[in-house]
Parts: C-alpha cells; sequence; structure tokens
C-alpha cells in the first residue's frame, strides 16, 4: 500500500490540490501596495503630528479619490495589456463640454452633462477602435489622442470664452442639483468627506466584481495574457479593448462633473501629466505593464498611498518638492516588491 500511494499522488490533477491561505494572500496583486502603504501611514504618523488627526483623514482620503476614481479604469485597461496617455486631458475635456455647451446653449446643466457624457463615450470609443483596426501601440493611438485633446481644450475655449478659462455657469438651472452629485461634502463621525469618495468605492466595487465575477473580467485578463492566444478561444477581443477605453471615458467623465462642480469655471490647460499619475497608482497597486495581471482594490491602495504622500508632506512641512521623490521611490520600490512575491508564489506552485 505505501509503495502505491506516492505513484497515485502524481498523477492527482494539480487543480485539486488545496493551496494554502497564505499562498493565496501572497498571490494577491495587491498585496505589495498593501505592504507599502502601511509603511507609508507609520511612516507620516511619525514624523508629522496632524498627520492622524481626523480632519487629515478626510484631506487624505478627498486627495485619494481624486486620483483612485482614474487609476481604477487604468488598471483595468493596464490588465487588459493596454494603456491610456489621454485619460488625464479627457477629464478636463469632460468638464469643458458640460460648461461650454450649458452656457452658450442657455440650457439646464444637466444638458450639458448628458452632451458631455455622450461625447467622452465617443472619445473612448475612438481610442478602442483606432487601436483594435490600426493595429498600432496604445502608446501612439492614445498619445495622438493626447496632443489633438490638448490643443481643443484650449483652442475651443479661447475662441467661445475669449479666455483659457470657462465663464461661470453657477446661476444657471440645475447647478445646485448636479453640485449635490458630484462635488458635494457629508459629515461622517465628525469627519467631512467629499462624495467623490462615495463614487471611489462604489467603481473600486464594481470593478473588483467585474474582475471575479463576471465573464467580461475573465476576457480583460485573456486579452491582456495573450490577444492571439485569447482570440483563438472565442473571447471576443476588440469589443474587450473598446469597453475598456469606454470604462476610461465614463469615469473621466464623472472626475470632469467634480472639477467643474466643485470650481464653477474649468482652466482649459488641466489635466496634462495626470495620466502618468493615474497608471503609477496602478503600478504601485500591482498591475503589470505587460498586462494580464492586477486589481482594482491594488489600484484603490496605489492611489492612498498618494494622497497619504502628498498631504503627509505639507502636514510634515516639507518642501512639496520632496513629492515626486517619494513617488519615484515607492513606484521602485512597489514594482520590484510586487516582481519578487510573484516569483516565490510561481517557485512554491
Amino acid at each position: 500500500m505505501s509503495s502505491t500511494a506516492p505513484a497515485e499522488l502524481d498523477h492527482v490533477d494539480e487543480r485539486l490540490l488545496r493551496t494554502s491561505p497564505l499562498k493565496k494572500l501572497l498571490a494577491r496583486p495587491e498585496l505589495g501596495s498593501i505592504v507599502g502603504a502601511v509603511a507609508v501611514f507609520l511612516f507620516f504618523s511619525i514624523v508629522a503630528d496632524s498627520f492622524l488627526r481626523a480632519s487629515s483623514l478626510g484631506t487624505v482620503l478627498y486627495a485619494a479619490s481624486t486620483i483612485g476614481i482614474m487609476a481604477v479604469p487604468v488598471a483595468l485597461l493596464m490588465i487588459g495589456g493596454e494603456f491610456d496617455l489621454s485619460a488625464g486631458v479627457l477629464v478636463t475635456s469632460s468638464a469643458l463640454i458640460s460648461s461650454m455647451f450649458s452656457y452658450q446653449m442657455t440650457a439646464n446643466v444637466w444638458v450639458g452633462v448628458g452632451v458631455s457624457l455622450l461625447v467622452t463615450l465617443a472619445i473612448g470609443v475612438f481610442n478602442g477602435f483606432m487601436l483594435t483596426r490600426t493595429k498600432l501601440p496604445s502608446f501612439i493611438i492614445t498619445l495622438g489622442t493626447f496632443l489633438m485633446l490638448t490643443g481643443l481644450n484650449l483652442g475651443f475655449t479661447k475662441l467661445i470664452s475669449g479666455t483659457v478659462s470657462t465663464k461661470s455657469i453657477a446661476d444657471m438651472e440645475g447647478f445646485p442639483s448636479a453640485k449635490k452629485l458630484f462635488a458635494s461634502q457629508l459629515t461622517v463621525g465628525g469627519v467631512d468627506l467629499k462624495v467623490t469618495i462615495l463614487w471611489w468605492i462604489g467603481l473600486v466595487a464594481l470593478a473588483t466584481w467585474i474582475l471575479l465575477r463576471t465573464r467580461f473580467g475573465n476576457w480583460i485578463f485573456a486579452v491582456g495574457g495573450g490577444a492571439d492566444a485569447a482570440r483563438a478561444v472565442g473571447v471576443p477581443v476588440f469589443r474587450t479593448k473598446i469597453g475598456l477605453y469606454m470604462g476610461v471615458a465614463f469615469c473621466a467623465w464623472i472626475s470632469g462633473q467634480h472639477l467643474l462642480f466643485s470650481f464653477d469655471v474649468v482652466q482649459s490647460g488641466e489635466g496634462v501629466g495626470n495620466e502618468l499619475i493615474y497608471i503609477i497608482a496602478a503600478v504601485i497597486g500591482g498591475c503589470l505593464i505587460t498586462g494580464g495581471y492586477g486589481s482594482a482594490i491594488g489600484s484603490a491602495v496605489g492611489a492612498f498611498i498618494f494622497g497619504m504622500t502628498g498631504k503627509g508632506i505639507v502636514y510634515a512641512e516639507w518642501d512639496p518638492d520632496w513629492f515626486k521623490f517619494f513617488l519615484g521611490a515607492m513606484l521602485l520600490l512597489a514594482t520590484l516588491l510586487n516582481a519578487w512575491i510573484r516569483k516565490r508564489v510561481e517557485a512554491t506552485k
């Protein structure tokens, strides 16, 4: 009996073998970012006395949410193996369309908001369509979109408003209700929280459900792991990638409306460079540049690290120029830690 047992075990399907909770934990893409978030939190708790105040928590969460709302769809896009360099200026474009359409048409601001949604989604479809039809790298496609949107934002704003900023729409019908949805504030336990935090949490939950519980989530991982192999087993690669770019556009619309209804006016030159912040947050959260690996939760942790670092430096009364140094260091450390974790997991399989 004892001599045949090892032979029988050799033929057991590895999919039937139980995986320990520790191995499951180590296999999570966001593990490295969580370790980094804890380290950043402890660091600024020590060096900045005001960092642990309840009011500071609200400020940190708000800063994280403004990045996190966009980091979620960017993470899904990266898992699908693509990039979007136009994501930052698309936020500004969404806000400009809402503002200028409402002001010029003297309509209810909700009309401008609706038009902005349609146009923003159309830009997302354009990115996805050009990518799938031309077979050019997403870097080139979205870089072209980035440049075109940057020029359109400045050109149209100057043409219509005569300046680089939009006109005020605060006195227009529908502004209070739109502000309540996109830029309001609520108090929870004595802490003032922006509504963007709720948007952020909702989007993370939705994206996590899509990735882990739906067929579309399986398609995202498949096309990121290898588009040709995914197509060979029946995955609709073109539709999946277009859908991912539409997801980026939808979240850009949300962020753009928050920008508009928070400040009433929009500067047409805003948003340039933010696309790199969204990508960095996703990478810190465990997404691979090569695609096929990552999580929405990891992008949220990456955005939270951004929020803690940006505000922690202010609370510590340091020169804000150190912010980018910390971001670069965290990006490298998170990437190295994620690579090490993956190697450890693969070695134990």
